[in-house]
Formats: C-alpha cells, sequence, structure tokens
C-alpha cells in the first residue's frame, strides 16, 4: 500500500468513527433542523441527497458483524487455502482437524433426524465457541467436522495434539435433548502445514482425512497425527469391493478378541470376535468402512463363515493351552440368520472343532429382532437355543425390542449399549437408566452384560448395580488371536495377587 493510500485509509476510518460515532448520532437532528431554520427547504433537500452519498462513501452502511450475515462464509476447501496462504506470508503455521461423532448412525438411529439433527448443532456451537473467532468451523456431513486454524506463531505437534484434546473434551461434555443428558464421544484426525508435502488445501484436507481414517481404527475417542508414511486407499466402493473379496480369501480379515469379564469373580467370561480388516498397505481399516461394503456386495455370509471358522479355532486352541474361556461370541447379521441351513451348518462346524454347543454365544442385534417378521429369523435363533447355544441380544436400549420380542427370540442374556454404560459412575440418570434394565432382565431371568466400559469408575459402578459381566476399553481393547495368550496369563496372574494394602505413616 502506498503511503497516500494509507493516508486515504486513516482519514476515512477517523471519518467513519466521527460520523458513526454517539456524538455525531446525537446531533445529527440538531443539524438538519438547522439547515431548514438558515436555507429554508433548499439547503434542507441538499443535505438529504448529499448525506447517503456521504456514508455510502465511507461505507458507513456496512454495520459490523453485517458482513459475516451477509456474506457467505468460505467452504473448508477455500478457507483451508486462505490459511496456507497467510501462513507463507507471515512465516506462520496452520492445522486442519476433522472430527467425526463416533457411532453417529446409532446416534442417529436412536433419536431420530430431528434429535440427531440438534446434537450435531450442539456440537457445531461447542466447536465455535473452543476456537477463535479467525478459525473456520464447518461440518462437513451429518456427524462429521472440520475445523481450519488460522495461521499462529507457535504450532507443533504437542501443541496440535492438546487443542485436539481441549475439542474432544469440549464435544464430549452432556448434550440435553428433551430432558434427557446424551453422552458422546468423538474421534479426531489432524494434519499440519508442516506435515503435508506441498501443503495445497486439497493436500491438506487428505491428510487430515487418512489421520481420522487411522483414529477412527482406534475409536472410541481417539486422536491421531497425519503422518507421511500413510497410504491411501481405495476411491470407489467397487474397488474396495474387489479389494474385500480378495481380502476374506488371503486371510487379511480375522477376528480380534476382545474380553468380557464377571464382576462377580473378576474372571474371564468369554470373548468376544470382532472382524478387523489388516490392510497390507493401508494398516488396520475401521469395521465402519468395510462393513457396509461387505453388506452391499453380498459378502456378508462369507464374512460370517470366516469369523465363525476362526472364533471356534481360537476356542480350540484356549482348551489345548489349558487357559479357562467358557465361550466366544460371534455376531450373527440378518442375513445370516435367514439362511435356512444355519443350524446345520453351526452344528457342523461346531463338530469339527471338537466344541459343544454352549461354548458358542450367537450375538443379535437388537435392530435385527425388533424389526425382523421373518419367521425363519426366529426359527433358526430358537434352534440354535435349542440346540444349546446362547443367544445375546446386542445394542440393548437402541432398537426398540419389546419384551414379547425377547421371549419370542430365546434371548438368553442383554448387552446393554455403551451409550448407558458411559459416565454411569458419575450420572445419576444413568445410573438409573441401567438400574431399570437389571430390574427387568432380573424378573425376566435374563444375564447382563455392559459394553463400552472405559473406566475403573464405570466397572465399579456397573459391579455396585448388579451387572453380572462387564466388556469394553478399560478392561482390553480388541486384540489379534496371538496375543490373547500373553493377555489371559497376565490377568490370571493379577487375579492371584493379594490385594496391596497401603503402609500408614505413624
Amino acid at each position: 500500500m502506498t503511503p497516500i493510500a494509507r493516508r486515504l485509509t486513516l482519514m476515512r476510518g477517523l471519518a467513519r468513527r466521527v460520523l458513526s460515532g454517539p456524538p455525531a448520532l446525537a446531533f445529527m437532528p440538531a443539524a438538519i433542523l438547522a439547515s431548514f431554520w438558515l436555507g429554508g427547504e433548499g439547503w434542507l433537500v441538499v443535505l438529504a441527497l448529499t448525506l447517503p452519498v456521504l456514508f455510502a462513501a465511507l461505507g458507513l452502511f456496512d454495520q459490523p458483524g453485517a458482513n459475516a450475515l451477509t456474506q457467505p462464509q468460505p467452504n473448508t476447501q477455500e478457507a483451508m487455502e486462505r490459511a496456507l496462504t497467510r501462513a507463507a506470508q507471515s512465516g506462520r503455521h496452520t492445522a486442519c482437524i476433522l472430527l467425526e461423532l463416533d457411532d453417529f448412525e446409532t446416534i442417529r438411529a436412536r433419536y431420530g433426524s430431528a434429535g440427531s439433527a440438534r446434537i450435531v448443532a450442539r456440537v457445531l456451537d461447542r466447536l465455535r465457541s473452543a476456537t477463535r473467532d479467525g478459525d473456520h468451523v464447518a461440518q462437513l456431513q451429518p456427524g462429521r467436522f472440520a475445523v481450519v486454524y488460522a495461521p499462529m506463531r507457535h504450532l507443533d505437534l504437542e501443541v496440535a495434539i492438546q487443542m485436539s484434546g481441549r475439542l474432544q473434551t469440549r464435544v464430549e461434555e452432556p448434550v440435553s435433548l428433551d430432558a434427557q443428558a446424551v453422552y458422546l464421544s468423538c474421534s479426531l484426525g489432524f494434519a499440519l502445514d508442516s506435515q503435508v508435502r506441498g501443503a495445497s488445501a486439497r493436500d491438506m484436507l487428505t491428510a487430515a482425512d487418512l489421520a481420522l481414517e487411522v483414529a477412527r481404527a482406534n475409536a472410541p475417542s481417539a486422536i491421531r497425527a497425519y503422518a507421511p508414511d500413510m497410504a491411501r486407499g481405495p476411491t470407489t466402493p467397487d474397488q474396495l469391493a474387489d479389494e474385500l473379496a480378495s481380502a476374506l480369501e488371503k486371510g487379511q480379515i480375522v477376528p480380534w478378541f476382545q474380553p468380557q469379564l464377571s464382576t462377580d469373580t473378576g474372571r474371564v467370561s468369554g470373548f468376544e470376535a470382532l472382524a478387523r480388516w489388516h490392510h497390507p498397505e493401508r494398516g488396520l481399516i475401521p469395521p465402519s468402512e468395510f462393513l457396509p461394503v461387505i453388506t452391499r456386495s453380498g459378502q456378508l455370509e462369507r464374512l460370517g463363515e470366516v469369523i465363525l471358522f476362526n472364533a471356534l479355532e481360537a476356542l480350540r486352541a484356549w482348551d489345548d493351552a489349558g487357559f479357562e474361556v467358557p465361550r466366544v461370541a460371534v455376531n450373527f447379521a440378518g442375513d445370516e440368520l435367514r439362511n435356512p441351513k444355519l443350524i446345520d451348518k453351526i452344528r457342523w462346524e461346531l463338530d469339527r472343532f471338537d466344541l459343544t454347543p454352549d461354548r458358542l454365544c450367537i450375538e443379535v442385534l437388537e435392530t435385527v429382532v425388533a424389526a425382523s417378521p421373518d419367521d425363519i429369523v426366529a426359527r433358526n435363533i430358537n434352534g440354535l437355543a435349542e440346540l444349546g447355544c446362547s443367544i445375546d441380544l446386542d445394542d440393548f436400549g437402541t432398537g426398540h425390542a419389546s419384551i414379547s420380542s425377547i421371549r419370542r427370540f430365546s434371548v438368553n442374556r442383554l448387552k446393554i449399549d455403551r451409550s448407558f454404560v458411559l459416565k454411569v459412575d458419575r450420572d445419576p440418570e444413568q445410573q438409573r437408566m441401567v438400574a431399570a434394565i437389571l430390574t427387568m432382565a432380573e424378573r425376566l431371568g435374563l444375564d447382563v452384560l455392559a459394553e463400552g466400559v472405559e473406566t475403573a469408575g464405570e466397572h465399579t459402578m456397573l459391579a455396585q448395580l448388579g451387572c453380572n459381566h462387564v466388556q469394553g476399553f478399560g478392561i482390553a481393547r480388541p486384540m489379534p488371536v496371538d496375543q490373547t495368550a500373553h493377555w489371559l496369563r497376565d490377568h490370571s496372574t493379577r487375579l492371584a495377587e493379594p490385594p496391596q494394602i497401603g503402609r500408614g505413616t505413624s
């Protein structure tokens, strides 16, 4: 900017402050009236014509904050481009954070479109309140958000992790929805301009998306930073479906096992088999990314066969190694439960590994039970129960299954959804909800397992409320089968150790 232009800008700003300030506004009516007394209607007309022109020239019609309302907000890529440009000009640094609510589809199914929209709006408000005025915050899609930080002087990996942690803490505060506390968790991936080669807007968003993908694979409440060695996977669903078919046959998709504990004894009451895809280039891919593709591509039954075979093989291996694992739980989707030959298939697989039916737990989603009018589904579930398999109703509390449906499908155990377990040690409302489920289960003669237990406090409160079994990251994350033996030995050692009593000071 030239000295003359700078001087004109300063004069324009001074004039704006003088003419738009309180003194000018106070004396404006007096000035107009005086012009009429002194010069009559002629002066009044001249003043009426010249004042609007003067105000427009000085930009006084642009009220503070008006631009923010009338001008469209830049989209995220444009905001990223501006932040990178300003960072390059000033020698500062910027970052992009992508945030996604964990299990958003479950939230939408439980609270409906209107309720989930209110939750999303609240999250967006919280993100804006936790960032600066110059930062860009936007919703990319339902349940997913972007934050582009305006350039700052000190921005390294440690600072970015701290900023991500603050956003996560803010988002995960309870949301009040129709006098009900809704507990959320979210995963974040971020990219620093200093870590992204070339650092174009598209590159930054791609890098943050890759980091979020890794965080989602370790959800809930995971935070991951972009690293240059992260690889992008297939770009189309067809490519992903082809890779999935190959991965199933090559043994890349196998069950990982998460332990379930008895709250009475602390002993292992079982393992749940959870499908995991370890891609040779992309690493661990979250189930939320590949399971929908498997369903759409008609490969769900093949996936079920792979998981069941590996789960029973693991159970046989634990027996041979002398570990006491009463049962393994395997999830069965609606498509699998409609197979008229399912019972014969399960019987044959159990015979192959010389295992009795009570060693296999069939997990069925509550949404399948609530929405399934098919007699074949009921016949298969009841037939498996008669065979001796136990039946778990998974994600209880989200699918609105009636008590009659629970009895119709020969359910043995309810799995309380993690949305009821989250912060149960601190929230009386959560405690009342869990207590109500436990009372109903007791009256119906059903066992109960709480999933999603993440803290010792939640574990303790569930045990005090009378929940029979627990499962979650607070006990152990899902692990490959070759790590289970080490975990079982460590857990057995911890149970055998006498309690530590601290020494008092005299």
